[in-house]
């Protein structure tokens, strides 16, 4: 397994390049980088105030905030001690979306390998899961690649069934909670669809008496519900705030099956820059592991496990389809969980889980009976097709590691409420929210603004009474909402805005406590009487 963690650490970095080039510095130029790094108000609050893990200081005044999109407690908690000793934020956040591809790819090459027996075949299937395409359309959103709960939970499933030992079942509940902690999405997808793999394998893949595993098998699913259920409590209240997701947000994310032959227009082989389509619609597994897959379901009668494999290709496939499949209104109906979700898409990686356990499969049935040489042939020449069809460019941007002057000015002040201008317009949400909710890392007062998968009904009716900003309206809701600091980005006005804006402040006793550079160029920053 060494030598495996090697291999997939150098492949990935290969199939990263220029990122790690760039570790500290750079990152995939979206806005959700942001979020990333706002996210470590998780370890921030474990040492300065662990009773409110849930209550970001964005959002200000709304509660439990952190619950509005997916918190990522497993990635805080594993994240602290770097953010302890020292390392830059833009550096955390390469390093803790990097290490999970390769640990992903090294986790399927374990399932892979214990269920063909071949580490050929298991690097095989690492190296479809790890860096399929998919990969590269999420490389900023954090969450997404911790993937590799899902194999480590099926490889459980295997040895529990093989064994009915109790240590197996537990780390079986033990996965699927850490994959739920890890990311929601996943967590609920994975819960889905082990459980008629479950139901099937016991009755068609077992090696000890029924008895014998429902004390594991139990233990287990409590484990993973009792885990599930206690951080499902702030989402099931912020829920209650903001909704289902519309049918036409679930349409947008969710998958066709169109959506299987279409990949990231930046990828070498395949990608089309004129025909970019949807990112999460991006979906194409690549055609070596569909072959492979083909090849172990008709070269020889399928064994029983690979049926399994089989069956939650095609459910996940199914259910990614959202509201145009069958699956997705039963569970939407059923599963209060699925309503909260709108990206279907995302089962896709489900999709891609299946393809490389079957290509494993595949591949031990083509160099069965083989000798040495041939079978590292047939490996060379796949792998090495496997990591040519997936090679993707991929683009960086800067992002500032550290405090700009006007934040190190404000963190200076008493604590107190901060507002952000400009803010956005609701057509054209999240504007430059996901700035300043980064930005709050360096100081961590409570932020009117703020950035994330849901806004809160409070803050969409605030927006509308703040966007005539300096306005008596806007200034009645500061004043309402006990804003103590106004930080005015001058980049977004002109140069009379800024001189009306400033003389209005004044008249409403808001007084400048200096002009200062920002990340996005000069801002001022006042303190309101």
């Amino acid at each position: 397994m060494r030598r495996a963690a090697l291999v997939f650490a150098v492949l990935t970095v290969a199939m990263t390049w220029p990122l790690a080039r760039h570790l500290s510095t750079n990152a995939s130029p979206h806005q959700d980088v942001y979020f990333n790094m706002w996210r470590r108000w998780f370890a921030h609050a474990l040492s300065s105030s662990p009773m409110h893990l849930f209550d970001g200081n964005i959002f200000y005044p709304e509660r439990s905030t952190l619950a509005l999109s997916d918190a990522m407690p497993l990635e805080g908690l594993i994240a602290a001690p770097f953010f302890a000793v020292g390392l830059k934020p833009v550096l955390v956040n390469n390093l803790m979306t990097l290490l999970p591809i390769a640990a992903s790819g090294l986790a399927m090459f374990a399932l892979a390998r214990h269920l063909t027996g071949s580490r050929g075949a298991g690097a095989i299937a690492g190296i479809a899961f790890a860096y399929a395409p998919y990969r590269y359309d999420h490389l900023m959103h954090m969450e997404l690649q911790w993937t590799m709960w899902m194999p480590l939970a099926f490889l459980a499933l295997h040895r529990t069934l093989n064994t009915g030992r109790w240590i197996d079942g537990l780390a079986l509940g033990a996965c699927v909670a850490l994959q739920m902690l890890s990311c929601i999405y996943y967590g609920i997808f994975l819960a889905t669809l082990i459980t008629p793999a479950v139901l099937f394998l016991v009755w068609r893949d077992r090696g000890v008496p029924v008895k014998a595993l429902a004390g594991p098998l139990v233990a287990g699913g409590v484990l993973a519900i009792a885990i599930s259920a206690a951080y499902a409590v702030p989402f099931v209240r912020q829920h209650d705030r903001v909704g289902d997701r519309s049918v036409a947000d679930v349409d947008t994310f969710s998958a066709t099956p169109a959506s299987y032959l279409s990949v990231p227009p930046e990828n070498q082989l395949y990608g089309n820059p004129g025909r970019p389509g949807h990112p999460e619609r991006r979906l194409f597994p690549g055609t070596i592991v569909v072959l492979l897959a083909v090849v172990a379901l008709l070269l020889r009668a399928p064994s029983r496990r690979a049926v399994a494999y089989l069956l939650i290709l095609l459910v996940a496939f199914e259910a990614s389809l959202g509201y145009s499949g069958h699956l997705y209104p039963l569970l939407a109906r059923t599963a209060p969980a699925y309503r909260s979700l709108r990206a279907m898409g995302r089962l896709g990686i489900f999709v891609v889980f299946a393809l490389s356990v079957l290509a494993a499969y595949g591949y031990a049935a083509l160099v069965a009976a083989r000798g040495v040489r041939v079978r590292r042939v047939v490996f060379g020449v796949l792998a090495a097709g496997l990591l040519f069809e997936y090679r993707t460019d991929v683009a960086l941007a800067a992002f500032p590691n550290d405090a700009p002057p006007v934040y190190v000015m404000l963190a200076r002040q008493p604590r107190g409420v901060l507002a952000e201008f400009p803010v956005p317009r609701l057509d054209m949400l999240p504007g430059h929210d996901a700035d300043y909710t980064y930005m709050s890392t360096f100081h961590w007062f409570p932020l009117v603004n703020g950035y994330s998968g849901n806004y809160p009904a409070s803050y969409v009716a605030r927006l509308e009474r703040l966007r005539g900003f300096p306005d008596e309206t806007s200034i009645r809701q500061l004043h309402r909402d006990g804003v103590r600091y106004v930080i005015v980005h001058g980049a977004f006005y002109s140069g009379t805005e800024m001189d009306e804006i400033h003389s209005r402040l004044e008249t409403a006793r808001i007084v400048e406590l200096g002009a200062f550079d920002a990340a996005d160029g000069p801002a001022r920053l006042y303190v309101v009487h």
